[in-house]
């Protein structure tokens, strides 16, 4: 059986991270032909040796001269930026994973999209800042496109053969974060320590503190428009502090269809690479409790009011959606 080759630009992030987890569990099904991070070199190297990848992309100049100087250079080719994929991909990949945290990820996706059959994508920034490049090269290529984020893939898992046009309503659910039942009286002694203990999810810094204030669902009701070509007013959040529902789609023949799976990132990951090649996931049994007690609220703007933001967006494509995630980035 010829294996599936991989590469995941970000492999030392949790989202990278999961996705080893993953394929260390079947190594005979998947070469992984490029890991990249960006100062991580310790885990690069573990991860590397783990694979037997013979590609690596480690952006810190610091990080890169380590790695150059290291016995595993001289079994591996390591390269400081992204210019050498064309070199690096002599054959196309089954999947790549663009998992890089911030603006940088957007270059590494559209450079890489033509070396790809399928473009996993979990970086909130670029699809909301080259959407529109991104489009045209997934069209120009004929490559698959899954989004990763949790939200997204219900959507699209939702859709099916569903066109969009077919939408009435789309809605996203949010946790709430550490603060969906604090005292909004309470909210200016609230510390940094405070809003990065998110009770559902393990994430990084920067999207914890996004999920405490809600802003990474003003992010991604801009992804959701675009991805799947939706107009704003077709697109609502509801809190939802169990994590078990992650999107709701309301048809316009009636139809309303819900997905539900725990509050854990291995699962859309998990079905995005075996998406054509049905395989099973150890999860846990169905949650009667939490169906019977859903908990679904529209959200309380007093408490976040960066939901608000909504309500200003632009129509069409603008700077406006780019200006307030590099907004978000520099304040954080």
């Amino acid at each position: 059986m010829i294996k599936k080759k991989i590469s995941i630009f970000g492999s030392t992030g949790s989202i990278g991270k999961s996705l080893i987890n993953i394929l260390k569990k079947d190594k005979k099904n998947f070469e992984v032909v490029l890991l990249t991070a960006d100062k991580n070199y310790k885990d690069l190297i573990k991860q590397a040796k783990l694979f037997n990848v013979k590609n690596l992309i480690i952006k810190n100049e610091k990080s890169y001269n380590i790695l150059k100087n290291s016995p595993l250079s001289k079994k591996v080719n390591i390269y400081k930026d992204f210019t050498k994929i064309k070199k690096i991909f002599k054959k196309k990949n089954d999947f790549i994973m663009s998992a890089i945290s911030g603006l940088s990820g957007l270059e590494p996706t559209l450079i890489s999209i033509k070396h790809t059959k399928n473009m996993l994508i979990a970086n909130k920034e670029s699809i909301i800042c080259g959407w529109n490049l991104i489009e045209k090269e997934l069209k120009k290529n004929k490559t698959n496109f899954i989004p990763i984020d949790s939200e997204h893939f219900s959507i699209f898992s939702l859709l099916e053969n569903n066109r969009t046009d077919s939408i009435d309503k789309v809605y996203i659910t949010a946790s709430g974060g550490p603060f969906i039942d604090f005292p909004k009286k309470k909210f200016k002694k609230i510390s940094p320590k405070e809003a990065l203990k998110h009770p559902s999810w393990q994430m990084g810094k920067k999207i914890s503190i996004d999920s405490a204030t809600l802003m990474n669902k003003v992010f991604e009701v801009i992804e959701a428009k675009k991805i799947f070509n939706l107009d704003y007013k077709n697109i609502s959040i509801l809190t939802h502090p169990n994590s078990y529902v992650h999107s709701i789609i309301k048809f316009n023949n009636g139809l309303t269809k819900v997905l539900i799976h725990d509050p854990d990132m291995t699962i859309p990951i998990f079905n995005s690479i075996y998406c054509t090649n049905k395989k099973n996931i150890n999860s846990k049994p169905l949650d009667i409790k939490i169906l019977n007690n859903l908990n679904l609220k529209k959200v309380d703007i007093n408490k976040f009011p960066l939901v608000n933001l909504i309500k200003i967006l632009p129509k069409n494509n603008s700077l406006f959606e780019p200006i307030i995630t590099f907004f978000s980035i520099i304040v954080l």
